[in-house]
């Protein structure tokens, strides 16, 4: 029985191939010195291999030399894309051993976790979350940032420029120039969390925790950024421009009034913020026309548009068009000025709240509020 022909694969080394290269060296001398010996010149044989030889040996110097030139590359390591990956590799990381404190699994947060304040990115969603569910502060000009800042009020619409002639002085005209400082004052948010919805695997405590505590501090907020207190945040209604409506109650001419009281340039950014209540009373006006000055628009957050203006609606505004109300402000809401601290601290109130079967979260922020640019915001007030 004839055995099949087995076709043997010879894996070849580098250093194989220099000792073929030396053998085939040798068999060239060989050739030369046999001819040399019997004086005459190769036979076709011998020619054939020896051209056979040089092919041969051409080849493994061609390897032999890309072998050396590889030897110059280097490799090229392949970075994650702004390393991404790792970041939010580190972050997962951050919020288990941050949900292991809320939970009691944990004593403290080490070092590495900044002790008892919140991970930076989860201070970051309850500051974007903040922003989220209030529109006059996501409005606002907003400074992220601790410590004191101060910055120069100066009324352009108290500026105006005249036509100069040689030789004479040029009148001057213009405001005075003031300091308006924000500060910290602390603001605190309270939270509970019930230890039987901890416990369940499908629920996320840690999304409850950001929502609970930006809730509180976003409804705090609007209502300082709107009202203020005296001594601490300033609000919107304290705004130096203020119209008085003509009578008790409000009429078309009162909305034009309070709308042009704003420059033109800055118009564009322009919005009305009213109670829902007053809402009610402005939906019942109507034009020289017969027409309701008061519009559905599907394309503005709140649905409604007032004089070609977005209307923005907030139950901390006045909630009644009665005497001496502030009842509409309008302008843009950029003159006014917020700083809130990024790092929000955070205090997990675990006996407190034992005999509830719950968690407190307190949970700490700094900020203030000031109007830095007046002439972008007015005020209009039931005579």
């Amino acid at each position: 029985m004839k055995k099949l022909n087995e076709k043997k694969i010879e894996v070849r080394s580098m250093p194989t191939l220099v000792e073929q290269r030396n053998n085939l060296l040798e068999e060239i001398e060989g050739l030369l010195s046999k001819s040399k010996a019997e004086t005459r010149a190769f036979s076709e044989e011998e020619s054939n291999r020896f051209e056979a030889i040089k092919k041969e040996m051409a080849q493994i110097d061609k390897t032999l030399a890309a072998e050396e030139e590889s030897r110059s590359f280097e490799k090229k390591s392949v970075k994650k894309a702004d390393g991404v990956e790792e970041q939010r590799a580190f972050e997962v990381a951050e919020e288990k051993r941050f949900l292991e404190f809320v939970k009691g699994d944990v004593r403290a947060l080490d070092a590495a976790s900044n002790g008892s304040v919140i991970p930076t990115h989860i201070a970051n969603k309850i500051i974007d979350k903040v922003r989220e569910l209030s529109p006059i502060y996501a409005k606002s000009t907003i400074f992220n940032v601790g410590g004191d800042l101060q910055f120069p009020v100066y009324d352009y619409t108290q500026h105006s420029a005249a036509y100069a002639t040689e030789f004479q002085d040029l009148t001057v005209s213009g405001g005075a120039f003031t300091n308006v400082k924000l500060t910290n004052f602390v603001i605190g948010s309270l939270a509970k969390v019930s230890r039987s919805l901890m416990n369940r695997s499908d629920f996320d405590v840690l999304g409850y925790i950001v929502n609970a505590v930006a809730k509180t501090i976003a409804d705090f907020l609007e209502r300082e950024l709107i009202n203020g207190t005296a001594g601490k945040m300033t609000g919107i209604l304290s705004a130096n421009s203020v119209q008085t409506a003509t009578a008790a109650t409000l009429v078309t001419d009162d909305i034009i009034e309070l709308q042009m009281t704003v420059p033109e340039i800055y118009q564009a950014g322009s919005a009305f913020l009213m109670h829902k209540n007053t809402l009610k009373s402005l939906r019942k006006l109507k034009d020289a026309n017969g027409q309701y000055i008061l519009n559905a628009d599907v394309t503005q957050a709140f649905g409604w548009s007032l004089l070609g203006k977005p209307v923005y609606i907030s139950e901390s505004m006045p909630n009644s068009v009665a005497t001496g109300a502030k009842a509409i402000a309008y302008g843009d809401f950029s003159g006014l000025y917020v700083k809130l601290a990024q790092n929000v601290e955070v205090q997990v109130l675990n006996e407190l709240y034992a005999a509830q079967h719950a968690v407190g979260i307190a949970a700490f922020v700094e900020a203030d509020s000031k109007i830095v640019e007046p002439q972008k915001l007015a005020v209009l007030t039931v005579k």
